[in-house]
């Protein structure tokens, strides 16, 4: 596990200064085969480079419950974002070791649970792409749902009471989880590149799981199972994160994907047909973990991380 310190209260406060995405490198290369007068076949397309490609994170790129399920222990899909992206990259060599529940310790440590090595194993000197998800878990995704959401049969009261539960005594707990997230993922970009020092390495964010439409609260109501007053607290705070998560890759020269804005008519207050990401009881016809993206989400993720490695170099 690393060792990180506090961080000064400038550099916290300047942690959450909403930074500008890095732009991505392009992963296409190759050359036109040339055309001689002895031979008029059509040129081909520029073929892709063999990356070796390694997917680290949590539940949210491991794709929980999602079929099919490839790896029991961590609930990882085959058709999360992590192997869309493979799908249509065609990597030389692809590992995937993402895992639900995972922080960021559980990046040098074996996940207690799962019987899984440390994620950062994975990484090899040749690795040339790497996607990682991460911080939900160190903030306290799980617990924040379980106190802020109310599950039949229990009724669901008015007011904020989770946003006065986190800001009780004028501290933003939330707020303050997320300042010491930081240098932890900042330690982790720091080691991946330290044992990956060619890869190209992304940074994927959240996608939207609260609406930012006043007209859909009643819908997030009643398919997160959560007070009307809790909305603008809890989607600030996963906006937050995400920006978070942006000034970090971007401290460490690596690239942020944005899975925020494409997904953000999709959220799970919207209805069901349009949601990729799921409220407290996913249907049966489109399994997925609660409060998590489906499979539509890990399509559009996927899409998001694609349009991100296309982007020009600038």
């Amino acid at each position: 596990m690393p060792r990180t310190a506090s961080a000064p209260a400038g550099r916290r406060r300047a942690r959450l200064a909403i930074a500008a995405c890095g732009a991505a490198a392009a992963l296409v290369a190759g050359a036109l085969a040339p055309a001689t007068a002895a031979n008029t076949a059509p040129h081909t397309a520029p073929k892709p480079r063999a990356e070796h490609y390694v997917a680290l994170g949590d539940s949210f790129t491991a794709g929980s419950l999602i079929p099919v399920q490839i790896d029991a222990a961590c609930g990882r899909s085959n058709r999360n974002y992590p192997s869309l992206t493979a799908r249509r990259l065609s990597p030389a060599d692809f590992r995937d070791v993402s895992c639900g529940g995972a922080k960021t310790d559980d990046m040098w440590r074996p996940q207690p649970g799962t019987g899984k090595p440390e994620q950062l194993a994975a990484l090899k000197s040749d690795t040339t792409l790497v996607s990682i998800g991460i911080g939900g878990n160190d903030i306290g995704f799980g617990e924040v749902v379980r106190a802020c959401t109310y599950a039949v049969p229990k009724p669901i009261p008015d007011g904020n009471p989770c946003e006065q539960r986190y800001t009780k005594g004028g501290t933003d707990q939330l707020a303050e989880r997320i300042l010491e997230t930081a240098p932890k993922v900042a330690a982790v970009l720091g080691e991946i590149r330290k044992r990956s020092p060619k890869a190209h390495v992304i940074v994927v964010g959240f996608p939207a799981i609260l609406s930012e439409k006043a007209e859909d609260a009643e819908g997030c109501k009643a398919s997160l199972r959560m007070p009307v007053g809790d909305i603008p607290y809890l989607r600030a705070t996963m906006r937050s994160l995400n920006t978070m998560l942006s000034r970090e890759a971007q401290l460490a020269r690596a690239t942020y994907v944005d899975t925020y804005t494409p997904s953000v008519d999709h959220n799970a207050c919207r209805p069901f047909a349009e949601r990729w990401v799921e409220g407290m009881y996913p249907r049966a016809e489109r399994p997925a973990w609660p409060f998590h993206p489906n499979a539509n989400g890990e399509a559009g993720m996927a899409e998001a991380v694609k349009q991100t490695l296309a982007a020009p170099k600038v």
